[in-house]
């Protein structure tokens, strides 16, 4: 281990504005201060050693004035400044000043104050020097004996640690502790005995175990934790003795402890594939789910059934327990439900589909009257989409689904309300005989919705499906309704008049005549009010729209009159009948066309909706056979091929995920020997204790094990130059929110380099966690020297830096070499994603932030582009693979993703080949990306612009 990974256990905080005091400052407190002098001189002398200051002048004195004290802030002070003070001599040997602090560890392992003695036992556990600990055994296993149980747990440990280190000083620690854990009765010092004999004596730890194996149920969850750790090592190593623990991990699932019944089901996952096994374990993660109040805890549990699920075995199991996952929507917590939704989804069957439309639709009633919580919208708008993918998916529960459903038309949260129309859309086309049930309950609701847009959808809903006389004499008699008086015009210029109360008038000018636009004449009041003149609220629904100057709504309602007017004269055969219904669809027309070209609403009708609702207006007056094709044929039709697009489209990933699941064994594929595979292949045999605790160490030997030919050399950066007297490299491991630099130093030189520092600093949204320590390098040594940078967002950043040292018996100032700049790529950060179109048209016109990239590339070919940005960028498309297939000219496609800390990313590709320059031209046109932050926006344009420009032809 080299000077730069020594390792504190312990952590300070430093203030960084301070002035470092002068080493005889130092000396003249610890000598002749009092005790709270001497606490803060000591801190001091703490802090600059750690920062890399040598200090030897002051050991002597922190041993003569400081040791003798019996302050316990003093004492916990020392054995942090014992622990980092360099103990050796440069040739390795132990100084001679350490014996009398030796002398000083011995009389603290006999102090009566048993906070003392557990503190410098603690300490023990750090000293690598065997020449220090030798005199001390005696009095460590003494405090074995100690009436105090922190005490006796911390010299558990130390025994344990100085038996891992040197063995020869402790030969009979096994035997010395097994005994010590059969007498014990403490619950923290059984654990640690237990722990250090499951490190250095397996069948000891064992033994003691078959003998109280009936008890562990009584035992502390400390210890529960430990056997469990036990059961699994022994079970994993030993596949035979599993009959034998089973029983213990099925009995540790009813521990009071979360944490216990947590490892023990993950255990009992691991021993047995049996049905009850997985059951068992299933049902120990949905109470904990439910039991436990952390959201993190709730989503890292159902993480794990996530796990279960995707082994086809143990599926099935699961499926009788969907109804226990429901539970867990009691939670509050939006990503949780989403989660369990999801979960419960990927389980449905014919089996549990009935409950579990039930349960969603009392939690679809729930939201109805929950209106306080900020997400009770988005969980509303999950519900919806759940209960339409299960009434796709099983069409006989859709007719319990709809009226439910329906309700939600009429809601004020769009979102949901345009979910709940998609669902109708489609349930409507594709189930034949709930058209006449659909239809029923849409005109029911149609006069409450509000929206607009919920409005256009009802109303084409509506044209296209109403085939009975009655239904259709419904929709018109609905849209008149919602509609109002007619002539609007008239009827608005009468209201406007007519609507001021005596006691309101106030006269200021003689009334005089007017001419409208139209030709008629209007009264015009010179009367002022003191209250509106028409409350916006009393209008029906579709007069206020028109009045609002929305009048795409009015040509979705001429269409939808043709489809019914058309349909009406098919189904009645009286002459005077069908004159009189189309007669009524063209007033209807004329009126509103009438009002958009007045004055009153807010905004003019516009040209083309002008031209919509005059084209209705000739198709019914001529009522020709191919206008009747295209407007109740075509657009069926249309809506047809989209839906089975979109089927095929589910049943294609569907494929997929099942191809994923089911790992088939080809007969020529080669045979794996177990003596010749690196350990992760056998994914099955791997030791999940091991796995977490890389994992928490940030160890990622794992993770690139999984490619035999991903190497470190691959992620080496070259920082200065062959030349250079030291000669640095830096090997850059991204880990999820930090990174970890691994530098080799190089002394290149024939000279002793002396307090060689990396000194590193950042730019962007990156921060440096500590500051590496000084180390001396004898020529041409190397060592590696780590560094950590925490990272906060997603944007690029930069690391650069330098080292410095001295050369040793050279008096010139310090030297410096400049290192290369190190940049961060954001591409480590950022994961393909998908979201459907209305979630992504809602985050474009919300992020605030744009970047528009133009295209700058020899790619000559469309879809290549795309595919060379998609692969550059991370980015997913959204946009079907059907809508990019062909050849026209020009391309436009919608790329989402987001990053591991949960930002959105967008982007919209409009490129086109210009045909004018001939064939090899390259493909032009624009990248815009939006985000909510800067930072985001500009490092995808930053990467974009790198990755086209390195395209070779």
């Amino acid at each position: 281990m080299t000077a730069a990974e020594n390792v504190c256990y312990t952590l300070i905080n430093v203030p960084m504005d301070s002035e470092p005091p002068s080493e005889i400052s130092l000396k003249n407190d610890l000598e002749k201060g009092d005790v709270k002098l001497k606490t803060e001189a000591l801190k001091k002398v703490i802090i600059m050693i750690l920062n890399g200051e040598k200090l030897p002048g002051l050991l002597m004195t922190i041993i003569r004035f400081v040791l003798p004290l019996q302050d316990h802030t003093i004492k916990k002070l020392l054995l942090v400044f014992w622990e980092i003070v360099p103990k050796t001599t440069p040739d390795g040997r132990l100084l001679q000043e350490m014996i009398l602090v030796c002398d000083a560890y011995r009389k603290d392992l006999q102090h009566p104050n048993e906070f003392i003695r557990g503190s410098t036992l603690r300490f023990l556990c750090k000293l690598k020097e065997a020449e220090l600990l030798e005199p001390l055994m005696p009095a460590i296993r003494a405090c074995l004996e100690h009436r105090h149980s922190y005490v006796r747990r911390n010299a558990v440990l130390a025994i344990y640690t100085i038996y891992r280190n040197f063995e020869h000083l402790i030969p009979d620690a096994p035997e010395l502790i097994h005994d010590f854990l059969v007498n014990e009765k403490d619950a923290s010092c059984k654990r640690n005995a237990f722990m250090m004999l499951i490190h250095a004596d397996q069948d000891r730890a064992l033994d003691y175990l078959s003998t109280c194996i009936d008890q562990v149920q009584t035992f502390g969850d400390i210890l529960q934790l430990v056997i469990v750790e036990l059961i699994y090592k022994v079970c994993h190593a030993n596949p035979s003795e599993r009959a034998r623990f089973i029983r213990c991990i099925y009995n540790l699932l009813q521990s009071s402890s979360p944490a216990v019944k947590y490892e023990a089901a993950g255990t009992l996952v691991t021993l047995s594939s049996a049905p009850t096994a997985i059951k068992a374990a299933a049902q120990c993660y949905i109470d904990l789910i439910i039991k436990e109040s952390d959201n993190n805890v709730k989503l890292i549990v159902l993480d794990r059934l996530i796990e279960l699920k995707e082994h086809p075995s143990h599926e099935r199991v699961l499926q009788d327990l969907v109804m226990d996952i429901l539970r867990v929507l009691s939670t509050p917590d939006l990503e949780v439900r989403k989660k369990t939704l999801q979960l419960a989804l990927d389980l449905v069957s014919s089996r549990n589909v009935e409950e579990l439309v039930i349960v969603l639709k009392k939690e679809v009633i729930k939201t109805n009257n929950v209106t306080e919580h900020e997400d009770t919208d988005k969980y509303r708008q999950l519900l919806v989409r759940t209960l339409h993918s299960c009434s796709v998916r099983f069409p006989d529960m859709a007719a319990n689904v709809i009226p439910v459903l329906m309700e939600f038309l009429s809601d004020n949260n769009e979102a949901a309300a345009a979910d709940v129309l998609e669902f109708v859309r489609e349930a409507i086309q594709r189930f034949e005989n709930l058209r006449p049930l659909i239809v029923e309950k849409m005109l029911e609701v149609f006069h409450a919705i509000k929206s607009v847009k919920i409005y256009r959808g009802a109303l084409w809903i509506l044209g296209e499906y109403c085939s009975t006389k009655e239904d259709i004499q419904s929709v018109m008699t609905e849209v008149r309704r919602s509609l109002g008086e007619i002539p609007i015009v008239e009827s608005e210029i009468k209201k406007e008049a007519g609507e001021l109360k005596p006691e309101e008038e106030v006269p200021v000018g003689p009334a005089q005549k007017l001419v409208t636009e139209m030709g008629t004449y209007a009264t015009q009041s010179a009367l002022s009010s003191s209250r509106p003149a028409k409350k916006e609220e009393d209008r029906p629904p579709l007069r206020g729209f028109l009045l609002d100057g929305d009048f795409f709504v009015a040509a979705s309602l001429a269409t939808t009159l043709t489809k019914i007017a058309l349909r009406y004269v098919s189904l009645v055969q009286e002459k005077k009948k069908q004159n009189s219904f189309n007669a009524e669809a063209m007033l209807l027309m004329a009126t509103i066309l009438h009002l958009g070209k007045s004055s009153l609403p807010k905004k003019p009708i516009t040209d083309d909706d002008v031209d919509r609702i005059s084209l209705c207006l000739k198709v019914l007056s001529e009522c020709s056979p191919l206008m009747n094709d295209i407007f109740n044929k075509e657009c069926r039709q249309s809506l047809s091929h989209m839906l089975s697009a979109k089927l095929e489209e589910e049943k294609l990933s569907q494929k997929k995920e099942s191809e994923k699941r089911n790992v088939t064994i080809q007969p020529d594929d080669p045979i794996s020997f177990m003596q010749l595979t690196a350990k992760n292949e056998m994914s099955s045999k791997e030791d999940q204790f091991q796995l977490s605790l890389l994992a928490a160490m940030g160890n990622t030997q794992r993770k690139e094990a999984a490619d035999p030919l991903a190497s470190k050399l691959n992620k080496v950066t070259q920082l200065t130059g062959f030349s250079d007297p030291v000669y640095a490299e830096a090997y850059v491991h991204v880990n999820q929110y930090d990174i970890v630099l691994d530098v080799l130093v190089v002394n290149q030189t024939s000279d002793t380099l002396q307090n060689c520092t990396l000194e590193l600093a950042t730019l962007g949204d990156l921060k440096l966690v500590e500051k590496p320590s000084p180390l001396t390098l004898a020529p041409h040594d190397f060592a590696n020297i780590k560094a950590n940078v925490k990272v906060a967002s997603t944007e690029n950043g930069i690391i650069f830096g330098n080292v410095v040292y001295d050369v040793s018996g050279a008096a010139s100032d310090r030297n410096c070499v400049v290192l290369s700049d190190i940049h961060i790529d954001i591409m480590d950060y950022i994961q393909p994603a998908s979201c459907t179109d209305a979630e992504f048209r809602q985050m474009w016109a919300e992020f605030e932030w744009e970047n528009k990239v133009t295209v700058n590339t020899n790619i000559i070919d469309l879809n290549e582009y795309l595919q060379h940005i998609l692969k550059s960028t991370n980015m997913k498309c959204l946009t079907p693979e059907k809508a990019l297939s062909g050849y026209c000219g020009f391309m436009a496609a919608n790329l989402y993703a987001r990053s591991i800390f949960g930002e959105d990313a967008l982007a919209n590709v409009s490129i086109e080949k210009p045909i004018h320059l001939g064939p090899e031209a390259p493909v032009t046109g624009h990248i815009r990306i939006r985000a909510k932050s800067q930072g985001m926006a500009l490092s995808l344009g930053d990467k974009i612009n790198l990755s086209q420009k390195k395209t070779s032809l």
